[in-house]
């Protein structure tokens, strides 16, 4: 290969790599958004509320005014 080819190649290599670092300096000046509730508590509540709501509001009424034995 002639000396011309590889000054081509490394101007190349090094051209790649510094814009790589660049590109990695300006990005991390970015701040991403942050979910404000990561944990999504509605899928707990439907769990726990499929169990009140196979009784109609009626039926609990009735068994709250119900007098113990």
């Amino acid at each position: 290969m002639s000396t011309t080819w590889v000054i081509i190649i490394i101007v190349l290599v090094l051209g790649v790599v510094i814009g790589n670092i660049t590109l990695l300096k300006y990005s991390a000046r970015f701040k991403f958004p942050t979910p404000s509730n990561p944990y999504d508590e509605s899928d707990d509540d439907s769990n726990k509320g499929s169990e009140s709501a196979s009784t109609s509001p009626k039926d609990q009424d009735k068994n709250s005014n119900t007098p113990m034995k």
